[in-house]
């Protein structure tokens, strides 16, 4: 049964000081700021010292560089549409007017892409940098830029940064952004000239912030410390098949289970044919992913305090990134579908999408059209969507044939391997293998550089390096005779497929130009890293759904759900699924494609994409929509397609209420809350009070069922318990507990009440007398010894949380209060001085929506209400009529504190409105509101 646990209160003992220091947040800095008075506040942040870098938007600037001149207009959200007469000048403006709106935001991602934060923010960011110089992204971008990329996508970079640094020319820092005025009183720190290598860097930041389950992978082997086998599987249920439909449902993917029915064409797909790959044992498992033959059976064998011991400090290590990298992978995903012209109000397609991604000030994205006056060889872009401020080319949206739209497809790129260190080498089937070495060189503002070593083994860099604690860990693990000896000790190694070169940009700017299907499927094969659902529309009124991705294949009884031993090469990657053995459908019968990060494929399909798939929440309410329209005889208008992506519709509360309603609950207070949730129809709207009582129930419930009894590396940090020691055997002896204390920062910790915690309940709800329905009495407050006692104790916890956080009176509450926005500066505006912060931020936003619903503004029930993640935008585009389509950004175009458009869309994106999205000449210039021409 799980572990008996008596919860308390309190701070951890011993939390070790090195990771409060640098847990910044995203950067500790030490201003000379903070001790500056009023006065000096007063008459240095003067009006015309914040309006310095304000962008000219109206008149002309000569640009040295430029063939022909091009015209920027923009509309009354500050959004530019660029003109050009060909792909040179086209980019070289794109780079001038991103780095007019956004150069600081740029100089820090490419910063903290290539391990250089301590040149900008000092001393608080070596330990960030060496970690980052460790996985070595500039590294992997210099060589994709020197040996992977075209011709013509070099020479897009070089324009892209030509233009860039025509915008730094002559230019102060301060003159340049605020955060640079306020850098300037402790540092004399001066942007440099941009290159081509930096804005391929920053794909590699997305592709971590999209990298796959190795969350899951870390988790699933620190729970093995506390909970058995079956424990940790009743936490990983498998994909409800028979309840959520997958992406793919027909084309190629019966094609391929057809080709592979019975084996796998050259041996690449795991689990095909009789399984044995290049040697690998045909042993079984034992439900952690590690063969269990005699040969084999390291992984177990040296896991437990090794790894354990590992994998906690890599956690550290992971959260104390600077947030701009992402939130770990937790709970994040999209939704993105198309639906034919068959279904649609006007006969031709319409696709949607909304990428999940981490609250930021500014957005991850740039809004931006990038047109050529004439469609040419010279000239070959018409193209307006979602950019990222450092990159040329567009992301996400369409040119005038086609549309696209993308979510992560939660493919499993990434593997960490528990490395056998000896000497001044790894071990490696048997034999010594030496490390391949890099030295780097860390610059330090206001401090002395510091020297680090990188260290790679054949499966990737050893990140536990850049812990000393995991050093000395490793050294002292516990280990079995079967395993290797311990020599120096153990290491964590990351197998990451972004670490490889590849073509994702060449992809991109093929998609830009892509005019139809074929070449579209052409350009997605280019698309490497990060693996996408990318879904497909037309104006020919095609839709289509297309994987691509750099995905590797295994050895059976290795699935890439929890680490490996990197000293047996059994354990390695064979190679990669092929791209035409990839899933795609091309018009399919239904009419529609949905993705949401749920399963693509069913169980049949030939190679392992991941052990971690969405559950398929969002994604089956969206098809539920969508069919309850088309089966009713409507058809699907573009404000239909807005309402669907604000659906707050809650599907734990569809499965629990019912459930709550039964139950006795004792005391008024509790019933009085209680009777909120009857006819509740269960839409968490931000004035709601049921869905915030609901919430605040399914917080407590995860809390008392499941939080409490999951080790002390996954809970929230100071959250303390009493609990039984790891060896004990037998029944509870309460004078055996020892007090542990959670490790974990609130947004990241468990259970964050996603919907794999959905369907673990799911699965619970007909085994009334589970364990884990269990828990101890506390205080006044009864203990539980199955499902409706425990929920009854979830009712009465939630009632006195509320009235804590928002009052006795029931009438005054709302999921609004609770459930807030906070838009921060991911630099100085998270650790700045109070006034600088009280400058840069923005917010608070009372939202509705919530965890796995469609409308997915993510919180995490063990950390709190608070938003921790966003859809970062949303478009609906019309194929029929592009002029007609819809968008809207989280934040603004500007990255300038007190531009009008800061934040200008943030209040519509709230209420779920969509902005006008000009495309054509004619559009564009009825909506512009200044014109900017850049002369050669």
């Amino acid at each position: 049964m799980p572990p008996n646990t008596t919860a308390s209160t309190g701070q951890q003992p011993g939390k070790s000081g090195r990771k409060k220091g640098r847990k910044a947040r995203l950067f500790v800095l030490v201003l000379v700021l903070a001790v500056i008075g009023g006065v000096v506040y007063g008459a240095y942040w003067s009006v015309s010292t914040v309006r310095a870098s304000f962008p000219q938007t109206k008149g002309s600037i000569t640009l040295e560089g430029l063939t022909a001149p091009v015209d920027v207009k923009r509309d009354g959200n500050g959004i530019p549409q660029i003109y050009a007469s060909s792909d040179d000048d086209l980019f070289m403006a794109q780079g001038f007017v991103q780095a007019q709106d956004r150069f600081y935001e740029m100089d820090v991602r490419r910063h903290m892409t290539s391990g250089r934060l301590s040149e900008m923010f000092g001393r608080s960011q070596v330990e960030n940098d060496e970690f980052l110089r460790t996985l070595g992204w500039q590294r992997t971008a210099q060589k994709e830029y020197d040996t992977e990329l075209s011709p013509a996508t070099k020479k897009y970079l070089q324009a892209y940064a030509k233009g860039v640094n025509a915008y730094l020319a002559g230019k102060d820092a301060e003159d340049i952004s605020l955060e640079y005025a306020a850098l300037g009183f402790s540092n004399d720190y001066k942007p440099e000239q941009w290159t081509p290598v930096d804005s391929v860097a920053w794909l590699k930041a997305m592709a971590w912030d999209l990298r796959g389950n190795m969350q899951d992978e870390i988790d699933r082997s620190l729970m093995t410390s506390r909970l058995g086998p079956k424990q940790v599987a009743d936490l990983y249920p498998r994909y409800p098949y028979d309840r959520n439909q997958v992406v793919v449902r027909q084309g190629q993917y019966d094609e391929l289970t057809q080709t592979f029915d019975g084996g796998a064409s050259g041996g690449s797909a795991e689990g095909a044919g009789d399984g044995s790959v290049d040697g690998a044992s045909e042993g079984s498992t034992d439900g952690t992913g590690a063969s269990t033959d005699a040969s084999a059976d390291s992984s177990s064998s040296s896991g437990s305090s090794a790894l354990q011991s590992q994998l906690t400090g890599l956690y550290d290590e992971l959260e104390d990134l600077p947030e701009a990298v992402g939130v770990n992978g937790n709970g994040i995903g999209s939704n993105s579908w198309v639906v034919g012209g068959e279904h649609t109000i006007t006969g031709k397609p319409l696709l949607a999408n909304d990428p999940h991604l981490s609250a930021s000030l500014p957005s991850v994205w740039y809004q931006m059209g990038l047109h050529c006056r004439t469609v040419s060889g010279k000239c070959q872009y018409d193209v307006s969507g979602y950019t990222f401020a450092g990159m040329p080319g567009v992301i996400i949206g369409h040119n005038q044939n086609i549309s696209w739209g993308m979510t992560n497809s939660g493919a499993d790129v990434t593997d960490l391997y528990l490395e056998k260190l000896t000497g001044d080498g790894y071990l490696y089937d048997g034999k010594v293998k030496p490390f391949t070495t890099y030295e780097e060189t860390i610059e330090v503002a206001g401090g002395s550089p510091k020297k680090i070593v990188v260290r790679e083994t054949s499966n990737g860099p050893l990140l536990s390096d850049r812990d000393g604690e995991l050093v000395k860990a490793g050294r002292k693990a516990t280990v079995d005779t079967a395993a290797p000896d311990r020599g120096d000790g153990y290491g964590i190694a990351l197998r990451w497929t972004a670490l490889e070169p590849g073509r994702t940009m060449d992809a991109l700017f093929a998609m830009n130009k892509a005019a139809g299907w074929d070449d579209f499927r052409a350009a997605a094969a280019l698309f490497e890293v990060p693996s996408q659902n990318l879904v497909y529309a037309d104006t020919e009124n095609h839709i289509g759904y297309t994987l691509p991705g750099r995905i590797p294949t295994r050895a059976k009884g290795h699935d890439g759900s929890v680490p490996a031993p990197g000293w047996d090469s059994r354990y390695g990657w064979k190679g990669y699924v092929e791209q035409d053995e990839l899933p795609y459908e091309y018009d399919p019968e239904r009419g529609y494609v949905v993705t949401a990060n749920q399963a693509v494929v069913g169980e049949d399909y030939p190679y392992t994409l991941t052990t971690d798939w969405g559950y398929g929440t969002r994604s089956q309410r969206i098809t539920d929509l969508i069919e309850s329209k088309i089966k009713g005889g409507g058809k699907v208008s573009t404000e239909d397609m807005r309402q669907m992506q604000m659906d707050s519709s809650s599907e734990i509360a569809k499965l629990l209420v019912p459930q709550l309603l039964k139950i006795d609950a004792g005391g008024k207070d509790v019933r009085d809350a209680q009777k909120l949730l009857e006819g509740w129809d269960y839409t968490q709207d931000a004035d709601s009070a049921a869905a915030a009582y609901f919430n605040s129930v399914w917080r407590n419930v995860l809390k008392l069922a499941f939080g409490n009894k999951l080790p002390k590396e996954l809970r929230v940090e100071g959250q303390c318990l009493w609990v039984e020691p790891v060896d004990t055997t037998g029944p509870a002896d309460e004078d055996r507990r020892v007090r542990e204390c959670g490790q974990r920062d609130a947004d990241q910790a468990q259970p964050d009440g996603g919907d794999r915690w959905f369907e673990v309940v799911r699965t619970l709800m007909d085994d009334e007398d589970s364990d884990w329905w269990t828990t101890p009495k506390s205080g006044t407050r009864p203990g539980a010894d199955n499902r409706d006692e425990l929920f009854e104790r979830a009712m009465i916890d939630a009632r006195w949380e509320l009235t804590a956080k928002l009052g006795k009176d029931i009438d005054s509450w709302s999921w609004g209060r609770l459930h807030r926005l906070f838009l921060k500066n991911q630099t100085l505006g998270t650790s700045g001085p109070g006034f600088l912060q009280y400058v840069l931020n923005r917010g608070p936003w009372e939202l509705g929506g919530g965890e796995a619903t469609v409308n997915a503004t993510g919180w995490n029930a063990a950390g709190g209400y608070g938003v921790v993640w966003v859809p970062s935008m949303r478009m609906v585009v019309n194929l029929d009529d592009l002029d007609k389509s819809k968008w809207i950004n989280l934040s603004g175009a500007s990255g300038h504190a007190y531009s009008d458009h800061y934040t200008d869309q943030t209040d519509k994106w709230a209420k779920g409105q969509l902005l006008d999205w000009s495309f054509t000449k004619q559009a564009v210039d009825r909506s512009t509101n200044d014109t900017l021409v850049l002369k050669p």
